[in-house]
């Protein structure tokens, strides 16, 4: 019998570390290493820190896992990567359950594709197209913004993060009053590794109160959700706060706790990842001016820099998954209730699939990344997202002459959802 492929301690740490995510190049390093020598590999904390679990690094083994829903199931363990004293502690707080949202992103079937459809053709191009208008009035506010602060600034600040939330914000029913409140809580729930993110102020956080600060994030969403779903259900309105707040479910009225689930997941997901792609997309521009003046000059080029923005961010890092039952995988031998972890950033860099990967290619012919996961799991907004950044894109190459750097960008150090805290820009305005 063939070994089983263990990573070393180093390379198991790296994987896990948030600060790896934050350097981002060292990392791809150390992803194309380990994808050499197989593209599943055990990881095993030698401090028990965290449960074993296999890397899956390589796309189509990703893929693979991915789309086989049945097999690899987002229960009975965490969805997301957790220490020991993270899954405690959401276990202690959920009454049992590894989740603290228990949303679409956590549920399996029968029950994930019974939700999923309450909202999926509201997501839709045909039902999104109708909102173009107001989403390119967004984006130019967006850009006035930026334009106003004379002719430097963070790119995150200005745009790429207000943007996206003053647009899922929209859609969702929330008043504009309480957007810095969603932005902050996603920040705290999605970044709470990172000192910069979670507001604490306090730096190398142990994993309890990092897991804490998450909990708080998360309860707090659940508190004003709840308020918001009872307006909707005394007042109801066309937004997809409204489909939420009153929807059924096999003859039932949704749980409380699936209601906010669906919410957070709305309000947080719908617009972080967004933001880490834009900003992504003019990172390249920025770094490019002759792509510049080509998608300038011809925005026929706009969907292919925004499927490569998606795929060279990779803003979901990752997802967990436990096996169903025994099966292979890349050719290892995976148990029934064996943790996994699909590692998009690595599948969306594997040169096997993207002949140079790190190189930004808005040509690729055939883009199928994995940023967006695949299966019945796939990610609900990926049109929308699509949507805003074509249609920012657009906006900003119509006002904007030139863009650069005017600094070094800074990544979040966060396994999870990642991109960009910082991105200083340089522009002219046309």
């Amino acid at each position: 019998m063939a070994s089983v492929p263990v990573l070393s301690a180093d390379a198991g740490r790296a994987v896990i570390d948030p600060k790896s995510y934050g350097a981002w190049e060292p990392l791809l390093d150390r992803f194309d290493e380990l994808r050499a020598g197989t593209p599943v590999a055990r990881v095993v904390d030698p401090d028990d820190v965290h449960e074993p679990f296999w890397l899956v690094s390589g796309f189509d083994e990703v893929m693979k896992a991915s789309k086989d829903n049945a097999t690899f199931l987002n229960n009975p363990k965490s969805s997301v990567f957790t220490v020991r004293v993270g899954d405690a502690l959401a276990r202690s707080i959920t009454g049992g359950s590894p989740h603290l949202v228990e949303s679409l992103v956590q549920m399996d079937a029968p029950k994930h594709p019974k939700l999923r459809r309450l909202t999926q053709d509201w997501f839709m191009p045909k039902n999104l197209s109708k909102l173009e208008g107001e989403i390119r009035k967004i984006a130019n506010e967006a850009i006035d913004r930026m334009l106003g602060a004379d002719e430097e600034g963070d790119f995150m600040a200005l745009v790429a993060a207000p943007y996206p939330l003053h647009v899922v914000m929209q859609i969702l029913g929330v008043p504009p009053e309480d957007e810095a409140k969603m932005l902050f809580l996603t920040q705290q729930m999605f970044g709470g590794q990172d000192e910069d993110m979670n507001k604490s102020g306090l730096k190398n956080l142990p994993p309890e109160q990092i897991s804490a600060i998450v909990a708080g994030a998360v309860a707090e969403f659940e508190r004003y959700f709840a308020s918001l779903a009872a307006q909707r259900r005394e007042n109801p309105t066309e937004d997809v706060a409204t489909v939420i707040a009153n929807a059924v479910v096999d003859g039932e009225p949704m749980s409380d706790r699936d209601t906010a689930g669906y919410y957070i997941i709305v309000a947080s997901a719908g617009h972080d990842t967004t933001s880490a792609s834009s900003a992504g997309a003019a990172l390249a521009l920025a770094r490019d001016p002759d792509l510049f003046a080509r998608a300038k000059a011809d925005r026929s080029l706009l969907p292919g820099i925004v499927e490569e923005a998606i795929r060279w961010t990779t803003p979901v890092q990752h997802f967990m998954r436990t096996a169903a039952t025994d099966t292979e995988l890349g050719g290892q031998q995976i148990s029934a209730g064996d943790w996994l972890m699909l590692n998009y950033v690595a599948a969306n860099h594997d040169p096997a699939q993207f002949p140079n990967p790190r190189t930004f290619d808005p040509t690729r012919p055939a883009n199928r990344h994995a940023a967006f996961g695949a299966g019945s799991h796939q990610c609900l907004g990926l049109h929308l997202a699509r949507l805003e950044m074509r249609v920012l894109l657009d906006v900003l190459l119509d006002r904007v002459d030139s863009l650069e750097l005017a600094g070094e960008p800074a990544r979040v150090n966060s396994t999870f959802v990642g991109g960009f805290k910082k991105l200083p820009m340089r522009w002219t305005a046309a």
